[in-house]
């Protein structure tokens, strides 16, 4: 099970004596757990406080086991949250294996691991007593449809999915970062509770924003200098190559789908204003196309993508010198 349908869940979950957050993405593990700890303590006011929190590299399975099959003074459950647990599982796997087989009923032991193989003999005793559930990075539609999902459901406020991409090539892919730009989202419409492709731009932008479009702006109207300049205000202030890259990319999205839809039986001009480029930059974005020649503007998506992929590593070369041959790739009259 993924996490986000575990989180989609409208009645209190059933927790069974072992659960495994497996992946990258820490803000749905934490998510996970705090649905997992609210539903083990529904009347504690601070349920997290409740559970034993031990760190993999530390933890010791006998200690472990001693807490699992501790009767609470209380006549609660417990719970014991191990994380950064990859090394422990490895350590203590036979362990776990007879543990998952006769675990305490009274007790959750909730393990944090990056990496959980499905076809390992512990993973598939998990699978018949216990819970997995994957926490893993989610990506293009996935992540998207997540924004406008999570912005209804945490904030009450409505995004439309073109919105919430914008959301992302902006703020970047993270959910911790994304969830509290919703959260200021959410403030700034107030009663309104829908968010507009301009309330994002005011709100998550800012200066930052302004000197990206000043950046591409310079590139449009060949002043690379000018372009490499703003490239490099923003680098200095703290501002990471992968995130301008979003910033582009942004932009760039409007200019591409005026391109695929353009053509005998719609003008450019036209095509632009419906791909959303806002009106006072028709002109200028019209210009820039016929400068660049279809063929070329046809190309920016790789280009794009190539950025991108090398940014993640396909590519020995840093961030930043990628992200300036981008800059002179999207140029006109550059090949």
């Amino acid at each position: 099970m993924h996490a986000t349908e575990f989180l989609s869940q409208t009645e209190q979950p059933e927790i069974p004596p072992v659960v495994v957050l497996s992946g990258g993405e820490r803000f749905l593990k934490q998510r996970v757990q705090s649905r997992l700890l609210s539903a083990l303590f529904p009347d504690e006011e601070k349920p997290a406080e409740m559970a034993t929190q031990l760190e993999g590299k530390q933890a010791e399975w006998r200690a472990v086991l001693d807490e699992l099959k501790t009767i609470s003074m209380f006549g609660g459950q417990r719970c014991v949250c191990i994380g950064t647990a990859d090394d422990f599982v490895s350590s203590h796997r036979a362990a776990l294996e007879n543990y998952v087989l006769q675990p305490s009923k009274k007790s959750l032991l909730l393990l944090d691991v990056k990496s959980w193989p499905k076809n390992t003999k512990l993973a598939k005793k998990v699978a018949k007593t216990g819970l997995a559930i994957e926490c893993t990075e989610l990506k293009g539609a996935q992540l998207g449809g997540w924004v406008v999902g999570h912005a209804k459901q945490q904030y009450d406020v409505k995004i439309p999915r073109g919105v919430a991409e914008g959301l992302i090539d902006l703020a970047g892919t993270s959910l911790g970062l994304l969830d509290q730009e919703l959260d200021k989202l959410a403030s700034y419409v107030g009663e309104k509770k829908a968010i507009t492709i301009e309330d994002v731009q005011n709100v998550v932008g800012g200066w930052r924003l302004e000197t990206t479009w000043a950046m591409i702006n310079a590139v449009r109207d060949g002043f690379m200098d000018d372009a490499l300049i703003e490239m490099n205000k923003l680098i200095t202030s703290g501002e990471a190559p992968q995130k301008l890259l979003g910033g582009i990319n942004f932009v760039y999205r409007k200019l591409t789908a005026a391109v695929r839809t353009a053509g005998p039986n719609k003008p450019l001009n036209v095509a632009l204003k419906e791909a959303g480029v806002f009106p006072r930059d028709v002109p200028a974005a019209e210009s820039y196309l016929r400068k660049l020649g279809r063929p070329k503007a046809e190309r920016i998506p790789q280009m794009l993508m190539q950025a991108d992929l090398g940014m993640k590593g396909d590519s020995s070369l840093p961030p930043r010198v990628l992200l300036e041959r981008l800059l002179v790739q999207l140029a006109p009259g550059s090949r």
